[in-house]
Parts: structure tokens; C-alpha cells; sequence
């Protein structure tokens, strides 16, 4: 006997201080059962987001098309109302009818005209209600015209 240990045969001692043959482990991922899904529902929201701002410009974008188309209305009243000397009844109710034909919700009280020696102020005062299903949101619109003379 040896003073390491038994004696062992050459064939042995090579088999013994030969480490084992193991495959090539690929290392472990985490498991992903708390992530499957999560994909498709981001997806889903962001679908869901984006159907919610089309359904919102749908509803707003014609009523600030309108405003706008409205402004320029009275901007030219305004402009002409000096040239054709009209009175400041005559300018409101060529203000109403414009708001008539742009689909407008406003009374006669509502738009306030000034005139004196060619200087026209026309102001207007409005409001419109979207109903946007689970939320009613109010635009409120102040559109005015000034024509100061040179």
C-alpha cells in the first residue's frame, strides 16, 4: 500500500482522474409563464388608443373646421362692412346667417358689433357640446374680427 492511497492500476488511475463526460449544457432561461401574452396585449391597447383618438377627431375636427370657416366669415364682413357703409344691425345679421351656414349655435344676443367712422369690431360669443359617448367635453369659441382703418 501507497501512502496516497491503494494501489491502483494504470488503466484505473486514468479512468479515476478523468472528469466525466457531460454534454454541453446551453444555460437556463428564466421561465416565461407570467410574460406569455404580453405581446398581443400591448397590442390590444395600443389599438384600443388609437381607435379612441380616430373616434375623438372624428367627433371634434368638423366642429373646429366649422370655427374656422366661421372666423373667416366675419373677418370679411368685417373688412367690407366699412366699403358698404352698413349699419351694425345689417353686420349682425349677415354675422347670423353665415353662423346659420356653417352649422353654427348662436344667438343674435350672442354676437356684438361696433362700428364707428370705418373702424368694425365684430365679437362672438359660442359654445358647442361634443358627445364623445363616456365623456361630454364643451368647446368654447370667441371668434372676433377687427377692420382698423389706414
Amino acid at each position: 500500500m501507497y501512502r496516497s492511497g491503494p494501489l491502483r492500476t494504470p488503466q484505473a488511475s486514468l479512468e479515476i482522474d478523468r472528469p466525466p463526460v457531460v454534454a454541453a449544457r446551453r444555460p437556463q432561461l428564466p421561465p416565461r409563464c407570467s410574460e406569455h401574452g404580453g405581446g398581443r396585449l400591448k397590442a390590444i391597447i395600443g389599438i384600443g388608443v388609437l381607435a379612441a383618438m380616430i373616434y375623438v377627431g372624428v367627433k371634434v375636427i368638423p366642429i373646429l373646421v366649422n370655427n374656422y370657416q366661421f372666423q373667416d366669415a366675419i373677418e370679411s364682413t368685417a373688412r367690407f362692412a366699412s366699403v358698404n357703409r352698413q349699419q351694425p344691425e345689417d353686420i349682425r345679421s349677415a354675422v347670423l346667417k353665415e353662423a346659420q351656414n356653417e352649422d353654427i349655435p348662436i344667438a343674435a344676443q350672442d354676437i356684438h358689433v361696433k362700428g364707428d367712422a370705418g373702424h368694425v369690431e365684430i365679437d362672438a360669443d359660442y359654445s358647442v357640446t361634443v358627445d364623445l359617448k363616456v365623456y361630454q367635453w364643451t368647446l368654447n369659441f370667441h371668434p372676433n374680427a377687427r377692420n382698423n382703418p389706414l
